[in-house]
């Protein structure tokens, strides 16, 4: 699994507002039966609780989508859905929402 590769969502339940994952866990941890991801929300879902710099807008398949960063988890990878791309181009935003997320700074 490469870091910052986005998933189709695997579960019929949520698909329609969150419609992709982006894998955040470092390629190191390869060996772990889970993986970290971000939902990305379509932004009708999220509404006024966006936070810019906590939840970055991210522009996947062109449309826009808000990485919920404070939505992180883990999951199995096994449940992970198909992969459909990536999200390298805005690594440091979710970087610096992760920092936020973790350090308030």
């Amino acid at each position: 699994m490469a870091q910052y590769t986005v998933h189709e969502n695997a579960s019929a339940r949520t698909r329609k507002e969150i419609p992709f994952l982006v894998d955040v866990q470092s390629e190191l941890l390869a060996i772990l039966a889970t993986r970290v991801v971000v939902p990305l929300y379509r932004p009708r879902a999220v509404g006024a609780k966006a936070m810019t710099r906590l939840t970055p807008t991210v522009e996947f398949q062109g449309e826009d989508l808000v990485a919920m960063v404070p939505e992180l988890a883990g999951i199995p990878t096994r449940e992970l859905g198909k992969p459909v791309g990536d999200l390298l181009a805005v690594r440091n935003q979710l970087l610096q929402a992760i920092d936020l997320l973790l350090t308030g700074f």
